[in-house]
């Protein structure tokens, strides 16, 4: 590594860590005058309210890093420039390419650790937080999700569920329609009052059996079905739930067994790739510090349009986000507009800059 390089390593990793503290303790001081009340009316020591707010910050660090890498980044170059240092690294015969690649290549590093935050230790923390507060709190359990009016479909059979616990893995309402071997007709019709999953299949209880070929109405008391579906993975599609709680690598596995099973994935698709959006976030951010220091050098005038462009970068990522989980637009579409939009405007100003400063 080159003298340059630990220079403005050193320096910018002084002033992230400063600004990363900085903006971590406004969070959790926010999170704690709004939840504190609940915390003490539900009777809780310190230790829990402690452990509650420090599983969370591997997740807030999570969130606003890209806003504090683009802060740290903006006050770095403000200074150099206004030391002379960018005009002296210039005359040295070091061109602004070079800072330009250090800073893309150093928030390519930074996307990795915000990644890792967010998929690992973050996910792990907001599981956790969330327990404290529903189950502590709250006084309630994770586990009572119910799903209502759901299809899917699996080895010839469509099936409907109207209402599933996934959690215990049983449901009332369901209806089996089996399909003839070339899938063009219904040849039996399965209505049961409740069922069961587990291993060795689905169990259902107090069945109607239809035959429409020849219009044969029987009863069962029980009838065991050969059906795969795991049932804990509609909990991914839970309405109130989250899709950015599932680990990348999960979701990626969710999204595949409920496309096969025919559900809608719309939802997670875009949330798998609103995760690598988000971290790829950081090198837009780099690419707009490089361009925010070719208009002005005032720390003050950057620091205030870098702010203003974290909230419209915000703005467009989250619009962007509700468009493709409704399924207005694809997934890939919504998830990388803001990225794409940023990214390509600062890559024009620094090669409009570069030209002009070549001629």
């Amino acid at each position: 590594m080159s003298i340059l390089s630990r220079y403005l390593l050193r320096t910018n990793l002084f002033l992230t860590m400063l600004t990363l503290t900085i903006g971590t303790g406004i969070y959790l001081l926010s999170d704690l005058f709004d939840r504190l009340d609940d915390f003490l009316g539900a009777g809780l020591g310190l230790k829990v309210i402690l452990t509650y707010f420090a599983v969370k910050i591997p997740l807030i660090i999570s969130q606003i890093l890209p806003a504090v890498f683009l802060l740290s980044a903006v006050i770095q170059l403000c200074v150099m420039a206004r030391d002379r240092e960018l005009v002296a690294l210039q005359a040295g015969g070091i061109s602004f390419l070079r800072l330009a690649r250090f800073f893309i290549i150093y928030a390519l590093i930074w996307s990795a650790v915000q990644l890792g935050f967010s998929q690992v230790l973050g996910i792990y923390g907001e599981r956790e937080a969330s327990r404290i507060w529903k189950e502590q709190v709250r006084n309630r359990e994770i586990d009572e999700v119910q799903l209502t009016n759901l299809w899917f479909t699996e080895h010839g059979r469509i099936i409907h569920l109207e209402t599933l616990h996934p959690a215990a893995q049983k449901g009332s309402g369901i209806t089996v329609y089996e399909l003839t071997p070339d899938e063009l007709s219904v040849q039996r019709v399965i209505r049961g009052k409740s069922f069961r999953a587990d291993s060795s299949g689905w169990t259902l209880d107090g069945c109607d059996i239809l035959i429409p070929g020849s219009y044969e109405v029987a009863t069962s008391e029980s009838i065991v079905l050969p059906i795969e579906q795991d049932v804990k993975a509609f909990s991914i599609v839970d309405p109130r739930g989250d899709p950015s709680r599932l680990p990348l690598w999960q979701l990626q596995d969710a999204i595949a067994r409920l496309t096969e099973s025919g559900s809608n994935v719309e939802a997670l698709r875009t949330a798998w790739h609103m995760k690598l959006s988000y971290a790829f976030s950081l090198v837009t951010m780099a690419l707009l510090a490089l361009a925010l220091i070719t208009w002005r050098d005032s720390i003050y005038i950057n620091v205030g349009t870098s702010l203003l462009l974290v909230f419209v970068f915000y703005t467009l990522f989250t619009v962007g986000g509700s468009l493709g989980e409704n399924g207005i637009v694809p997934p890939l579409f919504a998830a990388w507009t803001a990225n794409a939009f940023f990214s390509l405007s600062a890559i024009a100003r620094l090669i409009y800059v570069s030209r002009a400063r070549a001629a």
